[in-house]
């Protein structure tokens, strides 16, 4: 079964920067569009960042200008870099495919943003 994996969570404080990598067992990735999904306490998770194999970006309004997704289709891996961090950047961060049938949830890294 393919299995996703998120890395690079951290406790930053306010300003700061963090680079999340999203990373699957196959080939997956590689061909199709990836986003990056922000689940904060007690809300719902939402789409925040996505990249189409060939390089598109689109972003929601509340990170553009402070978030870059990229991806390596050689290593089947996405990447968040977060930059200017806020607290209510504070969440739990996922990736899958919003344009397909989503692939079995990974468990996500840990974004914690001090003020």
């Amino acid at each position: 079964q393919v299995q996703v994996v998120e890395s690079g969570g951290d406790l930053v404080q306010a300003g700061g920067s963090l680079r999340l990598s999203c990373a699957d067992s196959e080939t997956i990735f590689s061909i199709n569009v990836v986003g990056w999904y922000q689940q904060a306490p007690g809300k719902q998770r939402d789409l925040v960042a996505s990249i189409w194999p060939g390089g598109v970006t689109y972003y929601v309004d509340s990170v553009k200008g402070r978030f870059t997704i990229s991806r390596d289709n050689a290593k089947n891996t996405v990447y968040l870099q977060m930059n200017s961090l806020k607290p209510d950047d504070t969440a739990v961060y996922f990736c899958n495919l919003p344009y397909n049938t989503a692939l079995p949830w990974g468990q996500g890294t840990q974004v914690t943003v001090s003020s």
